[in-house]
């Protein structure tokens, strides 16, 4: 378990450098603020064993983890040596919704931490490879919705039918720190996952790790700060804010 405190986000984030004043936090989404990685590779798995690659939920979440469908349809196309053809992402995102749109929960403090942060005066957008239809059914669900409105979320889904990609590229990242109207520099992402933590990196952005129970060594080698709680996120973003220029 990681315990960061606000004075090893003074050190760890730019040692010793006073850094470009904060302008924007982007949240990831599942994992971070959706507690809706168990059942999202439920229903990925169940779908995987039945068109022939048997696979339970934490094998699916380990082989999967912050990537997007387009990208588990390739490697499973390539494990299966057939096409799954062009409408098995849309398929996936209808059950995943309507799952999602039942059992979604948030993640504990997640709440919190999302007013804390607007409160500190600093923009709020969430960047995941989910798509807007499955984002619309976890927030509804959770009550999120009330705190991030719709046209502050972005899905790498909208990049992908532009040719781009999503997480570990850093397009998502960058796209949301454009439509801010901010350099990459002054964002701050808060993510879970390698992709994810990778794509912040790529994208030039400093990451704050979310590592309750795993992947804390992984996401520290990629360039982000691991924390294991989000009660800390607000007094770790007050840090960062500290040694703004």
């Amino acid at each position: 378990m990681h315990r960061t405190t606000a004075s090893a986000v003074t050190r760890r984030l730019s040692p010793g450098a006073i850094l470009p004043s904060l302008a924007l936090v982007i949240f990831d989404c599942d994992g971070v603020l959706i507690d809706s990685e168990p059942l999202g590779n439920r229903v990925v798995a169940e779908e995987l064993s039945r068109i022939g690659w048997p696979m339970d939920g934490p094998t699916c979440q380990a082989m999967f983890l912050g990537l997007t469908y387009a990208d588990v349809q390739r490697v499973t196309e390539h494990r299966l040596e057939r096409t799954l053809g062009e409408d098995w992402v849309d398929r996936v995102v209808a059950r995943v919704s309507a799952v999602m749109a039942r059992e979604a929960t948030a993640i504990p403090g997640a709440f919190d931490a999302v007013k804390a942060v607007a409160a500190m005066g600093l923009p709020i957008r969430v960047a995941s490879n989910s798509s807007h239809e499955e984002m619309a059914a976890k927030f509804a669900c959770t009550g999120l919705d009330r705190l991030i409105p719709r046209q502050r979320i972005h899905s790498a889904h909208d990049l992908i039918a532009r040719g781009r990609r999503g997480k570990p590229d850093p397009d998502l990242f960058l796209e949301a720190a454009a439509a801010e109207g901010v350099s990459p520099l002054a964002c701050l992402v808060v993510e879970d996952s390698l992709a994810g933590a990778r794509a912040a990196a790529a994208a030039g952005m400093s990451c704050l790790g979310f590592t309750p129970d795993r992947h804390g060594p992984d996401l520290e080698s990629a360039g982000a700060l691991p924390f294991s709680a989000m009660a800390a996120l607000p007094d770790l973003i007050r840090a960062r804010l500290d040694r703004t220029a």
